[in-house]
């Protein structure tokens, strides 16, 4: 397939204009910096990332931390690339705040900051001084209004029961927004379907497990988990399972990751909003390039969503399928 070359933009403010890059150097390495390679969506955009510097000829260097949850870690990191002096540093924030000192050194520096899959909060960056090259990523509150929309077509728009939601870190714009779209799509579809707990699992599956276990205790009747991300989605499911309501619960994640594929080919996680990271980490190294070479790019580039499930697989017609890995 060919990959798609327009870019959408999202919001008034975002979709003002283009943002010409200027002091960017052409020549150098670009720093990347992810939260954890262990975690199989970071792993599937570390491929896209490494192939788009291949088509593209440039050099990179990427490090990650040894969890999504370490904020202070990811910060060190950050501060020993500056030593590096990258032209251009990708970076995936834990949260909103944890890089703010590195990414304004950065600024100082002359180093171009991309914010790859949203995790900063522009109003924050705004407050900061901090100006960034471009954000890329998912609509994050698409990627959660789809999982609604997903639920309320298996249920039916007149459904009753309680949901939950599992959100991700607590502070991570990234997991709110998913939440929220979630929610606010779920009440004006279905508003007999209530959400009866909405709480952080930390993107840790093991608690996203114990959250699950906790609230189908109180809610034995439980018809819906929308999860804001596959690991907890999939600690979601084994709970579930354990309990023995495999089959009558439909659990949702979000990212497409490869665990995520192979529990909804098993039929144990119902479905996922695949924010396809591959094709993220692709785009981002493209674009940084346009950028290096005086291009204009937008400072907000909006990657593709698919609700992935057993019947999309089977099928396999949908031409987004090449880029879930």
């Amino acid at each position: 397939m060919t990959e798609p070359k327009t870019k959408l933009t999202i919001g008034a403010a975002v979709a003002a204009a283009l943002l010409v890059a200027a002091p960017v150097q052409a020549e150098g390495e670009y720093g990347i910096l992810m939260k954890t390679l262990a975690n199989p969506f970071w792993g599937a955009m570390g491929e896209g990332v490494e192939d788009g510097a291949k088509e593209a000829g440039v050099d990179y260097f990427m490090q990650a931390v040894e969890s999504d949850q370490a904020a202070e870690s990811q910060l060190n990191v950050c501060n020993t690339m500056l030593e590096r002096q990258p032209v251009a540093m990708i970076t995936a924030a834990i949260n909103s705040t944890n890089l703010l000192p590195c990414l304004k050194s950065a600024q100082e520096a002359g180093i171009a900051v991309v914010d790859l899959d949203g995790n900063l909060d522009p109003a924050i960056l705004d407050a900061e001084g901090i100006d960034i090259t471009f954000r890329i990523g998912s609509d994050n509150v698409l990627a959660g209004a789809q999982g609604a929309e997903f639920m309320v077509g298996q249920l039916g728009a007149d459904a009753t029961g309680p949901v939950l939601v599992i959100e991700g870190l607590s502070g991570n714009i990234t997991g709110q927004m998913r939440a929220e779209g979630f929610a606010n799509r779920l009440g004006e579809l279905a508003p007999g379907l209530e959400i009866v707990a909405s709480l952080p699992g930390d993107w840790d599956r093991g608690k996203a497990a114990n959250i699950t276990n906790d609230i189908l205790t109180r809610n034995p009747d439980l018809v819906g988990i929308f999860a804001a991300n596959d690991g907890m989605a999939l600690g979601a499911v084994e709970s579930v399972f354990a309990a023995g309501k495999g089959g009558d619960v439909i659990i949702i994640g979000v990212d497409g990751n490869s665990d995520a594929v192979k529990s909804i080919q098993d039929g144990r996680l119902t479905a996922s909003v695949a924010q396809l990271p591959y094709l993220v980490g692709k785009q981002a190294v493209e674009n940084v390039k346009m950028a290096a070479e005086g291009g204009s790019v937008e400072d907000q580039i909006i990657v593709p969503t698919l609700v992935l499930t057993k019947e999309v697989m089977e099928a396999g017609t949908e031409p987004l399928l090449e880029f879930v890995k």
